[in-house]
């Protein structure tokens, strides 16, 4: 699997914090840890980052949230499940479409090796 160099960077903080916590807890304990990690590397991010609807004519805005933003061009989604579905990959699919974005990260923290929980998409 190859990634960009900011998928890449992103991994590693994932990685780390995956080394330091394991899995089994809140994927807002994750959320946080990694927020932190970025912050170590000076890379840009916004968590919880607002996303709206455009229907027709109107913009919605119905309480939709990526969890992470990066550098206002890499969507992260974080899950910490027994098992990444279908839904999950919808979900990050359908908030990079709405977001414009061409890449994103699903990361699943729940898993004993975090590359087996780690899936990227390209539209």
């Amino acid at each position: 699997m190859e990634f960009d160099e900011l998928s890449h960077r992103v991994l590693g903080c994932a990685i780390e914090v995956h080394k330091r916590l394991g899995p089994g807890l809140l994927e807002s304990a994750y959320q946080q840890c990694l927020a932190y990690e970025l912050s170590r590397l000076g890379i840009r991010f916004r968590t919880e980052s607002p996303l709206a609807i455009e229907y027709r004519e109107i913009r919605l805005d119905c309480g939709y949230r990526i969890d992470l933003f990066v550098e206002d061009q890499l969507i992260v989604e974080l899950k910490s499940v027994e098992r990444l579905g279908g839904i999950h990959t919808a979900q990050i699919l359908t908030y990079m479409k709405l977001a414009r974005v061409s890449v994103g990260l699903l990361i699943n923290f729940n898993v004993e090796r975090l590359k087996d929980g780690i899936k990227r998409f390209v539209l």
